[in-house]
């Protein structure tokens, strides 16, 4: 009786999340999805190929530095590396009984994107559109976002582009999306910046100096809304 306790002890410590293999398994699949070497994820986790796999193949014993360089480098969460998801991805529930797809009045739309902070331009590329994630505010009836000159965001006066945020429910299955097309320009003047500068939410998750202002001016925009009675 207390040999098969052992065993069944020792089998589920061996399958148990947090392991070597499954850290190195999880670690491998990501850094084939992000396209990297092994040497190109060392560097970007700040330390040498050699302890990379050192540190994959402790057993339990991780170092806790390293473990988050890694996880950072890889786009992942520390807890997310040692025990892997726990969570779906967004939008892979079920979908609810009897759900509803309605358009969003002018006023609705606006109102939803006053409660949120980062959304996603879509610009005109050289060969394929390109969407760039931005902190934004909405200000009267546009939407401000700031970035650095020479940036993909920065693009130039009268430039038309599309905006777009969303928000979902996985819980309650239900969620909305905001889309505006028009064209930008560039706010220079300190008496308009300024006030924008002072609001929450106002300085960009990327950080560093982002002096250039652009206001996107819509000249239309639309939303839907997916909703269960």
């Amino acid at each position: 009786m207390a040999q098969d306790e052992q065993a069944s002890s020792d089998g589920a410590a061996e399958s148990e999340p947090g392991t070597s293999e499954d850290v190195a398994d999880r670690m491998e699949l990501r850094r084939i999805q992000l396209g990297l070497s092994l040497s190109e994820l060392a560097h970007s986790a700040r330390m040498s190929p050699s302890y990379l796999r050192e540190l994959a193949s402790l057993h339990g014993d991780f170092d806790p530095e390293g473990l988050a360089r890694l996880a950072e480098a890889l786009d992942m969460t520390s807890d997310e590396l040692l025990h892997g998801r726990v969570d779906p991805p967004p939008g892979q529930a079920n979908a609810g009984a009897h759900p509803r797809l309605m358009r969003l009045t002018e006023r609705e739309c606006w109102d939803r994107l006053g409660t949120h902070g980062v959304g996603r331009l879509g610009l005109r590329g050289d060969t394929a559109p390109v969407i760039v994630p931005v902190n934004f505010l909405v200000d009267g009836r546009s939407v401000v976002y700031r970035t650095r000159p020479g940036s993909v965001g920065a693009v130039d006066a009268g430039t038309p582009l599309a905006f777009e945020a969303d928000r979902l429910d996985e819980e309650r299955m239900r969620g909305w999306s905001v889309l505006v097309t028009g064209t930008t320009e560039h706010l220079t003047d300190s008496a308009t910046t300024g006030p924008l500068a002072d609001r929450a939410g106002a300085r960009p998750w990327a950080g560093g100096s982002r002096p250039l202002w652009i206001r996107v001016l819509p000249d239309e925009i639309t939303g839907r809304l997916i909703d269960i009675p």
